[in-house]
């Protein structure tokens, strides 16, 4: 079965439409270009699908392997609360706006961690590592996060980063 590259372009723009979006405002909850939505809704015939479609899925709020249905003949499959992925969901009640949703849904989980600020508030910290990453970078970013906490650790204990030595 041929791939229909126009009719997953009129599913991107249909569902970018619904949720009241720019071509601009998808890009940027997307983290990709204009040119690359642009490419996308204008239905340009790929032989293979970039790594940019599953970034548009996320950020329009599809389940993974959505844009390979509609590709397919078949209906994209809208993200719900309770689904198999780890990451807050587009839809639910977290308010997150879609670029935050893209990055929590991309690379493993290395850490998170809240921390009270004032009053009831708080501010939640979620650490992702590049997708694919060598045991090594692993490593040196859980190091970058570990310095990282030292010094919120400090502001929360009402010390001046900027005064410390390393």
């Amino acid at each position: 079965m041929s791939r229909d590259w126009v009719r997953l372009g009129h599913a991107i723009e249909a569902a970018r439409d619904a949720k009241g979006m720019t071509q601009v405002a998808l890009a940027e909850a997307a983290d990709v270009s204009e040119s690359t939505i642009q490419n996308l809704e204008a239905g340009k015939e790929r032989v293979r699908q970039p790594p940019s479609v599953k970034k548009v899925e996320a950020a329009l709020g599809w389940a993974p392997g959505s844009a390979d249905a509609v590709l397919s003949g078949g209906e994209p499959t809208p993200l719900s609360v309770g689904s198999n992925s780890d990451a807050p969901q587009a839809g639910d009640q977290t308010g997150l706006p879609l670029r935050i949703i893209q990055e929590l849904s991309d690379g493993p989980l290395l850490d998170t961690t809240v921390l009270p600020l004032s009053g009831d508030s708080r501010m939640v910290i979620v650490v992702r590592g590049t997708p694919d990453a060598s045991p090594e970078q692993i490593r040196r970013d859980l190091l970058a996060w570990a310095k990282a906490q030292s010094v919120l650790q400090e502001l929360d204990h009402g010390g001046d980063p900027s005064d410390s030595t390393n």
